[in-house]
C-alpha cells in the first residue's frame, strides 16, 4: 500500500536531451514544414519527474545515465540548479540519449529518440547502499519501458529497492516493443504505488473503464493504483477506497511531460503531508501546468505557487 507520507524519493529513469517542435499536424515526405516553435532542453522520464520533484521542494536523488557530451552536462546542471541529487547519476560511452519530440496543433506529440546511454543504464539491479538511500523513503522507478536493462530486470529492482527499507512506486511508460504485462507483472508484487495513463492501461488490461483496468492489474499482483486521465482527471485506488479527482481546464500546447510532473505533483503532495485525495488534485494541477508550455518541465512551478495556480483554477 502506498504511503501516508515520504521524507523524499530515490528517483531512477532515462534522461533525454530533447528537441522539440509544434505545430505538426501531418507529415509530407520531400517537402519543408514551417513551425512556429523550436526549442532544445532537458526531457526524459527520471529527469523530468527528478527536476519537478525538486521545484515542489522535495528532497530528490536521481539515478541514470548521461553521455560523455555537451548535452549531457547540460542537463546534470539543469538539475543541479533545481535542487536535484545527482551524484549518483552515472557517465555512458554512448552519447547522451536525445528525443525529438513533434506536438501537433492538440498538443499530442510524437517521440522519435536515439537511445544512447538509456541503453547502457542499469545493467545491473540497483544495490540501494546506504549513502545512497540517505535521507529517503520512497524509490519512484519513471518509466520502465524506456530502459532496455530494467525490462528483464523489472523484479530484482523493485525488490531491492523494497529491501533496502524503501516505499516504492512505478510509472510504466510505452512499450514500444509490445511486450507490456510480460515486463511489468514482475514488478508488481514489490511496486506500492503503480502509474498508468488510460492509452498505457488499455494496453495491459484491453480494458477502458478505471475500475475495470484497476481489477485486472489487481488479480496481475498490483497494489494502489492511480490511473491518469488526462482531460478527465484522475482515479486513485488506495485498498478498497476510489478517489476520483477532476481535471484542471488548461488550452494544450504540448502534452510532453504531463505523466512524470503527475507523478511528481502526487508524490510531492504525499511529502508535504496531504492526504491521498488532496494528493491526486496536486497531481493533476502538476501535469495540467506541464501541458500549457512546449517542453517537459517549462511549465513546473514551485510548491507555493502550483497550490495557488490549483486553487485559483477550481
Amino acid at each position: 500500500m502506498m504511503p501516508d507520507r515520504i521524507t523524499g524519493v530515490l528517483c531512477a529513469g532515462n534522461i533525454s536531451y530533447d528537441i522539440l517542435v509544434r505545430p505538426v499536424d501531418r507529415f509530407r515526405w520531400g517537402t519543408s514544414t514551417w513551425v512556429d516553435e523550436y526549442i532544445e532542453d532537458m526531457g526524459g522520464n527520471g529527469s523530468n519527474t527528478s527536476y519537478a520533484l525538486a521545484m515542489l521542494g522535495v528532497p530528490v536523488r536521481l539515478l541514470g545515465m548521461v553521455g560523455p557530451d555537451d548535452r549531457g552536462e547540460y542537463l546534470l546542471n539543469k538539475l543541479r540548479q533545481a535542487g536535484v541529487d545527482a551524484s549518483f547519476v552515472g557517465r555512458s560511452a554512448e552519447p547522451t540519449t536525445t528525443t525529438i519530440c513533434v506536438a501537433n496543433s492538440a498538443g499530442d506529440r510524437l517521440f522519435l529518440q536515439r537511445v544512447g546511454s538509456s541503453k547502457e543504464s542499469f545493467s545491473e539491479p540497483t544495490l540501494f547502499t546506504a549513502a545512497m538511500t540517505a535521507g529517503l523513503s520512497h524509490y519512484h522507478q519513471a518509466n520502465l519501458y524506456s530502459l532496455p536493462n530494467l525490462r528483464r530486470n523489472s523484479e530484482r529492482q523493485m525488490r531491492n529497492a523494497r529491501r533496502a527499507g524503501l516505499t516504492t512506486s512505478l510509472d510504466t511508460g510505452w512499450a514500444t516493443d509490445g511486450k507490456w504485462m510480460e515486463v511489468l507483472e514482475p514488478a508488481l508484487a514489490h511496486t506500492d504505488l503503480l502509474f498508468v495513463n488510460e492509452d498505457e492501461a488499455f494496453e495491459l488490461t484491453s480494458e477502458r473503464d478505471p475500475d475495470a483496468i484497476v481489477s485486472r492489474l489487481r488479480r496481475h499482483g498490483a497494489g494502489d493504483v492511480a490511473v491518469k486521465l488526462g482531460a478527465k482527471g484522475c482515479v486513485v485506488y488506495k485498498g478498497n477506497e476510489r478517489i476520483a479527482a477532476p481535471a484542471v481546464s488548461v488550452s494544450a500546447v504540448d502534452t510532453t511531460g504531463a505523466g512524470d510532473c503527475f507523478a511528481a505533483g502526487f508524490l510531492a503532495a504525499l511529502y508535504h503531508g496531504l492526504p491521498c485525495q488532496d494528493a491526486a488534485r496536486v497531481a493533476n494541477a502538476a501535469g495540467a501546468l506541464a501541458v500549457t508550455q512546449l517542453g517537459a518541465v517549462r511549465g513546473v512551478m514551485s510548491w507555493v505557487d502550483t497550490l495557488a495556480w490549483m486553487n485559483s483554477a477550481r
